[in-house]
C-alpha cells in the first residue's frame, strides 16, 4: 500500500497511508472521525468517472495510517496534509473535508494559504467554531458535552461507537437512513481507530477556533450538510460557515443525516461534481 512518511524533529516518524484513482485535476477527499477514507467510496466512483484524479488518505490514528500517541491536533493535521499535497506534487486541487476534516480544509488555507488550492468544498464540517463560548455564543457544543463524550469513549469505546454510528445516519426522528450492514460497517471501520488519537479528537474538533481561518479564504468553496445533521447541526456550522466565506455556496440536503454523503449519495455526488466541473 502506498504511504508518505512524515518525519519531524523530536517525534517518531508517521506513515500516512493514501490512495490514488483517476486521471485529471486532483480532487482531495479528508474524512471524518472516527473513520477511515473508505467513507468516501460513493463518491470515488463517481468523481473518476467525470474525470477527475482522486487521492484519498487516512489521517494519523486512522485506518491504515500509523497510530502515534500524541500529534492529534489541527496544525498537526494541516502539516500532515500539506506534506501530502507536496509529495505528491499537486496542483490546483480540490480539497473536500467531511466532518472533522472540513476543520482540516479550514486550517490548511489558514497555515498555507492557496497556492495549490483551485477550490474548496465542507461536507457535513465543523467548521467555523463548534465551541459555545461568550465569544462564541452560535456554537453547540459545551464543556459538559465534550466531558460526556470524553468518558463515554474512556469507559467503553465500542459501546460509544454502536450508539455514536446510529445517530451518525439517523434523522431527527431517529430513523436509521442507511442499512444496517452499512452502519455495522462504518462502526467496524471506527473500532479499529488508535483509541487515544479517537479520545483526543474530541477536544480537537470541539474547540478549535477556524473562524480566523476562513477570513483567509479566497477560492470558491461550497458547503454542502445535511438540514437533519444530529452530529454537527446545520444552523451551527454549514450555515455560519456559508455567511463567514464571501461568495461561497450553499446546498442543503432535505432529511440529510450527518453521513449524507452515503444516504444521499446521489445528491451528494451532484452537487459535488456540479461545483467542480463549473470551477
Amino acid at each position: 500500500m502506498p504511504y508518505i512518511e512524515i518525519s519531524r524533529p523530536h517525534a517518531p516518524a508517521v506513515q500516512l497511508h493514501y490512495q490514488d484513482f483517476g486521471e485529471g485535476l486532483p480532487v482531495v477527499l479528508i474524512h471524518g472521525w472516527p473513520l477511515s477514507a473508505r467513507t468516501w467510496e460513493p463518491q470515488i466512483p463517481a468523481l473518476v468517472e467525470a474525470g477527475y484524479r482522486v487521492i484519498t488518505y487516512d489521517r494519523r490514528g486512522f485506518g491504515a495510517s500509523s497510530q502515534p500517541w500524541t500529534g492529534y491536533d489541527y496544525n498537526t493535521f494541516a502539516q500532515d496534509l500539506h506534506e501530502l499535497i507536496t509529495g505528491l506534487k499537486l496542483e490546483n486541487a480540490a480539497l473536500v473535508g467531511f466532518s472533522m476534516g472540513g476543520g482540516e480544509v479550514a486550517r490548511y488555507i489558514g497555515l498555507y494559504g492557496s497556492r495549490f488550492i483551485r477550490c474548496a468544498i465542507f461536507a457535513a464540517a465543523v467548521t467555523p467554531c463548534l465551541y459555545k463560548s461568550k465569544n462564541n455564543p452560535e456554537g453547540a457544543v459545551t464543556d459538559e458535552d465534550i466531558q460526556i463524550k470524553e468518558d463515554a469513549v474512556r469507559l467503553d469505546r465500542l459501546v460509544f461507537l454502536e450508539e455514536f454510528t446510529q445517530k451518525f445516519f439517523s434523522d431527527a426522528t431517529g430513523k436509521l437512513l442507511v442499512s444496517e450492514a452499512q452502519r455495522e460497517y462504518a462502526r467496524t471501520i471506527a473500532a479499529f481507530a488508535s483509541p487515544k488519537g479517537t479520545l483526543d479528537c474530541i477536544g480537537a474538533f470541539s474547540r478549535t477556533d477556524f473562524r480566523s481561518d476562513l477570513q483567509k479564504f479566497d477560492i470558491p468553496t461550497l458547503v454542502i450538510h445535511g438540514d437533519s445533521d444530529q452530529i454537527v447541526p446545520l444552523k451551527a456550522s454549514g450555515a455560519r460557515t456559508h455567511r463567514e466565506i464571501k461568495g461561497s455556496e450553499l446546498h442543503v440536503i432535505k432529511n440529510g443525516p450527518h453521513g449524507c454523503n452515503l444516504s444521499h449519495a446521489g445528491e451528494f455526488n451532484k452537487a459535488l461534481v456540479d461545483f467542480l466541473k463549473a470551477r
